[in-house]
């Protein structure tokens, strides 16, 4: 069963508003006067209205608590709605098959392509399962498999990213963390295909990095992308954990903020109210960006494709003094 959706603090006024809308459908459900009727559209258009103002304002770290939400949608829900046909593959050939990265063989648009994501969970038990969307160097290392299976048979390659970060336990570090990831990046630099990135929630540090190098980098609107999650990055600088909502401010994170960097090449535009708000409209919006940039790419020659690629991560972070 899955869990509901704790309320957050900026959407209290709404959750309020469609209480009362849900109370007077209840009541006047078959006895609805013209004077009740002009009363819930009044109060459908403030709502809306509401609604519009809230999400055109929310602050960094605001956007962080949206796409933490365990309503919003995963990649596996992504893939189901924009794929006509997909199967998963699983393990790494190595002994362990990490349920926190998801992987497998699609057909979108009626092109074959190889799709790699976070994946994490509905629910506490879920979430569990998943480790929260972190993954162990097993499910990098089954990324890699996967990857260079498609590069071998020149499927695009479509990643999903949506994670606090890689798993940091010590076991983790014991199977070789940083060396997994660090291959990962080595060798999505050689690939000849296409490669397209997609943050659909939370990007944080060498977990989403380890999916994440690509000819485009999209962003979901209510995404973010981060070195470091704010929590963390307070945690660090000031000694003081309370302070994330200066450091969400500072780190850059949102995707209008990247866009203006030059890190990220595109905004995908989400329903009001989020991804979760409307799913499938979200996917429609997903999908259709991604067959436009797959056709980008796909026009390039291989030798284009890698120069982009490699451009685009060199001129990451670089600044010019006066």
């Amino acid at each position: 069963m899955t869990r509901k959706a704790l309320s957050l603090n900026f959407l209290k006024p709404i959750v309020e508003l469609e209480y009362q809308l849900h109370t007077l459908d209840t009541i006047f459900t078959n006895s609805l006067s013209i004077s009740v009727e002009q009363q819930i559209h009044h109060l459908k258009n403030t709502i809306y209205s509401l609604k519009k103002d809230i999400f055109r304002s929310l602050t960094p770290l605001q956007r962080l608590h949206l796409v933490r939400q365990s309503d919003r949608p995963t990649t596996l829900n992504y893939i189901s709605f924009m794929m006509d046909e997909w199967f998963e593959l699983h393990g790494d050939r190595g002994g362990t098959d990490d349920p926190a990265l998801v992987g497998g063989i699609a057909s979108l648009n009626s092109r074959t392509v190889l799709f790699i994501g976070h994946q994490r969970g509905k629910d506490t038990k879920d979430n569990v399962i998943r480790n929260f969307g972190m993954a162990s160097p097993g499910g990098y290392r089954k990324a890699l498999r996967l990857m260079r299976h498609a590069n071998q048979f020149n499927f695009p390659i479509l990643t999903f990213i949506d994670t606090p970060g890689a798993w940091a336990g010590i076991e983790a570090e014991k199977l070789g963390q940083g060396q997994a990831i660090a291959m990962n990046l080595k060798e999505m630099f050689s690939f000849d295909v296409p490669i397209i990135c997609t943050i659909i929630g939370e990007g944080g540090s060498g977990g989403a990095l380890g999916i994440g190098i690509g000819d485009i980098l999209l962003m979901l609107e209510y995404s973010v992308y981060t070195v470091a999650t704010p929590e963390a990055c307070a945690a660090i600088l000031w000694k003081d954990s309370t302070q994330s909502l200066v450091a969400a401010e500072a780190l850059k994170i949102t995707s209008y903020d990247l866009k203006l960097l030059g890190i990220i090449d595109n905004i995908i535009q989400e329903p009001l109210g989020g991804s979760q708000a409307d799913p499938y409209m979200a996917s429609c919006n997903l999908k259709n960006e991604l067959i436009s940039s797959l056709n980008f790419v796909l026009s390039l020659s291989c030798s284009e494709r890698k120069d982009v690629r490699y451009k685009k991560f060199r001129k990451i972070g670089t600044f010019y003094e006066s």
